[in-house]
């Protein structure tokens, strides 16, 4: 009797579609109890200055004037400069601060959770791992963004009134136009919080604590912000992310300067191209 020898096919791993990835990792992202409570919380933000502004629009102002306290001053019967205003005092902390988060759940977070490593042996290439896990951070910085600016409108209109937008030089922009100042804001701010969020995911990479990409990061942020302010350190100012963040206030000024919040776009297009090159190098040579 004659044995028949079947050769033995050695397949390799299937890759897995990047849309099913996209997907999966997008559910995953907004299943967290913490990605509802901050998107909650953007939605509430805009809501809550709305009805401060209104209470105190006949208190008197006080202080140093600068871009924020500007545009404040103008706020009352100006619902449309509102999600402006939100936007530019959320940009110090608070939405930097949800970049962070979801930067240190995508490595850290999964590391720390003994789910990065069963992701690791998956059949993943760990290029495009990190693509699918920093797409779902963008998208999820950009959906805040979006849904503070959106709610901001919505709230200012209702709350405060106005269908026109009061610019800091004095003139009046149209319903419309008023409309493309605040997207364009809101695609401007998401830029910077993607250049924080790039940061934080190298800094993920490098850890299994995820307290410590929020400590980092966000001690980073402040340390930035303090030589920002200090003039004397202006050689240093180009270098520093949050440097162009007032600036990010020209949109509100008719005609709009454009040189300023040119550089501080560069400059956050800096930092996510260092800060995911630094994540990348660390993806590709970990070991679990």
């Amino acid at each position: 009797m004659t044995t028949v020898a079947v050769p033995l096919q050695v397949t390799g791993r299937t890759k897995a579609p990047i849309t099913r990835l996209v997907r999966a990792e997008l559910r995953f992202i907004i299943r967290r109890p913490r990605t509802m409570a901050a998107l909650g919380l953007a939605a509430a933000v805009p809501i809550i200055a709305a009805i401060g502004v209104s209470v105190a629009a006949t208190a008197p102002a006080g202080g140093e004037a600068g871009p924020v306290q500007g545009i404040a001053s103008i706020v009352a019967d100006n619902g449309l400069v509102l999600p402006i205003f939100v936007l530019l005092l959320s940009m110090t902390m608070l939405l930097p601060l949800m970049g962070t988060m979801w930067a240190a759940d995508a490595i850290s977070g999964e590391a720390s959770a003994g789910g990065l490593r069963n992701l690791l042996l998956a059949p993943v290439g760990r290029a495009r791992l990190l693509a699918v896990k920093a797409f779902g951070i963008a998208t999820m910085s950009l959906v805040a963004v979006t849904v503070m600016a959106t709610v901001g409108v919505i709230a200012g209109m209702a709350i405060l009134g106005g269908d026109q937008m009061l610019t800091l030089s004095g003139s009046t922009l149209p319903f419309s136009e008023a409309i493309g100042r605040v997207a364009l804001l809101a695609v401007l701010v998401t830029i910077q919080v993607w250049g924080i969020a790039a940061v934080a995911l190298a800094i993920s990479a490098c850890t299994d604590h995820p307290l410590v990409v929020l400590s980092v990061t966000l001690g980073g942020v402040i340390i930035f912000s303090v030589l920002t302010a200090i003039a004397s350190l202006d050689w240093l100012h180009p270098v520093l992310i949050t440097a162009g963040w007032p600036d990010l206030a020209d949109v509100v000024r008719d005609p709009m300067p454009t040189d300023a919040i040119a550089d501080g776009v560069l400059r956050a297009a800096c930092y996510i191209l260092i800060g995911y090159s630094l994540a990348l190098a660390r993806m590709v040579s970990r070991d679990g």
